[in-house]
C-alpha cells in the first residue's frame, strides 16, 4: 500500500473507531497528520497553518490566477477552531443544542472549509468531519461513500462552496448537501450490491478463465459498477493482453459462450460486457433501504 493510502486507511480507521468522541483540535491534528505524512513539500503537518501568506483558493493560470476564497489569516485560525469545536460538540446528539443530522454536517463541513485551517487536506479533512458528524447523530459510522461521490462531481461542489461562503445565506447549500448524502447513501448500496456480484462471477467462472481472459476480466471489474466505458472491445483485449487478433476472437467468442461477457453490436462496433446478476443487485439494494 503506498503512503498516502495507508495514510487515508489509519486516518478512517480512527474516525469510525472514535466517532463518539467529542472533536477536541488534538483529534484534528492527528487526522492530518496520518493523511499527510508522505508530504516533504508541507511546512506543517499536524499542527494549524502557520505561515504569514494568504490562504487563497486559487484556479487559472499561474500569471492570472482567479482567487475564489480567502480564509482568515493564520494568526486568527486557533480562535476560530476553537469556536467552531465547542460548536460542534455542543450541536451533538447530546450537547445542549443538538441539531439535526444533515443541518450538523453541511453546516459543519462549510464552516471547516471557510476557515481552512490546515496548508492543505482541508478538503478530504472536512468531508471525514461531514462523516464523524453523521456517525454521531445516527449512532454508528455511516459507512457512505461521501468523499468518493463528491469526488465525482468536484465541479459542482466547488462551485456550491464558492457560492456559500461568501453568503449567510446557506439554505441552498444545505439543500445541496443533503442531497449529495442521500445520493452517497445510493451509490453505497451500488457498491456493495457490484461486491457481491463480482464474487458470485469469480466462484461460477474462475476456473474457467485462461490467463489472457483473466487479466481482461480483472481489468474490466477494475472500472467499478459503471462497467468498462462504451464496453469491451477487440482492440481492448489486445492492448491489455497483447496477443494476436485471432487468438483474440477465439477468446472473446469462448466468454461468451460459457455465459461470462454478452456481446452487443456488429463487426466493429461489436462490444463485450461483463454478465453480472442485476437481479441480485436490486434485491441486495432493498433488504439495505428497508434496514
Amino acid at each position: 500500500m503506498r503512503p498516502r493510502e495507508q495514510g487515508i486507511a489509519e486516518m478512517m480507521v480512527d474516525v469510525y473507531s472514535n466517532y463518539a468522541a467529542p472533536l477536541t483540535h488534538g483529534t484534528l491534528c492527528r487526522w492530518h497528520g496520518m493523511l499527510l505524512s508522505h508530504d516533504r513539500g508541507l511546512e506543517t503537518i499536524g499542527a494549524y497553518r502557520r505561515h504569514d501568506d494568504a490562504m487563497q483558493i486559487v484556479s487559472g493560470r499561474i500569471d492570472r490566477p482567479e482567487v475564489h476564497f480567502e480564509a482568515p489569516p493564520s494568526a486568527q485560525v486557533p480562535g476560530e477552531m476553537e469556536v467552531f469545536a465547542d460548536w460542534f460538540n455542543r450541536t451533538a446528539p447530546n450537547g445542549p443544542t443538538p441539531l439535526s443530522a444533515l443541518t450538523r454536517a453541511a453546516l459543519g463541513h462549510l464552516w471547516f472549509e471557510s476557515i481552512h485551517p490546515f496548508e492543505d487536506g482541508n478538503g478530504r479533512l472536512g468531508r471525514v468531519l461531514a462523516e464523524k458528524s453523521l456517525a454521531q447523530n445516527i449512532g454508528q459510522p455511516s459507512l457512505i461513500a461521501l468523499a468518493y461521490t463528491i469526488e465525482r462531481d468536484r465541479k459542482s461542489y466547488y462551485d456550491q462552496l464558492e457560492t456559500h461562503q461568501k453568503t449567510l445565506n446557506v439554505t441552498a447549500w444545505l439543500l445541496w448537501f443533503a442531497a449529495t448524502v442521500l445520493k452517497a447513501q445510493q451509490v453505497t448500496l451500488e457498491r456493495v450490491a457490484f461486491f457481491i456480484a463480482k464474487a458470485k462471477f469469480y466462484d461460477q467462472f474462475r476456473d474457467r478463465l485462461n490467463e489472457r481472459q483473466a487479466k481482461v476480466v480483472e481489468r474490466m471489474f477494475r472500472e467499478g459498477p459503471d462497467g468498462f466505458k462504451g464496453g469491451l472491445s477487440a482492440e481492448n483485449y489486445i492492448a491489455i493482453t497483447g496477443t494476436s487478433r485471432a487468438t483474440t476472437t477465439r477468446d472473446l467468442q469462448d466468454l461468451v459462450e460459457v455465459g461470462a461477457l454478452r456481446r452487443t453490436g456488429e463487426r466493429r462496433h461489436t462490444r463485450y460486457w461483463l454478465t453480472m446478476s442485476g437481479s441480485d443487485g436490486e434485491e441486495l439494494r432493498a433488504q439495505l433501504l428497508e434496514k
